[in-house]
């Protein structure tokens, strides 16, 4: 945990999943009005993709708006939730 990314060498996987932003407090169908626009949301991806490969090496990412199939094994002694307010300009 006191080592970053640069320094362990490790690699980036960049997922976009319109998903997490599902609200799921009300009915049997989720919501995603939550969520940015489609065209939004591929804008914000498209920057985050571009900001890690000007950082980081190697940078992976799957497509916007495709299927995908991911798997994660968390190895290591925690797992963080990032979370940043709307408007926050973060």
């Amino acid at each position: 945990m006191n080592l970053s990314l640069r320094d362990t060498g490790g690699g980036l996987l960049l997922v976009p999943q319109f998903t997490l932003a599902a609200d799921t407090g009300k009915g049997m169908r989720p919501s995603f009005t939550p969520a940015a626009p489609p065209a939004e949301g591929e804008r914000l991806f498209a920057y985050l993709r571009e900001q890690a490969d000007q950082r980081h090496h190697p940078v992976a990412a799957g497509q916007f708006g495709a299927h995908m199939q991911v798997s994660l094994s968390n190895d290591g002694p925690v797992t963080f939730w990032l979370r940043v307010a709307p408007g926050s300009g973060a």
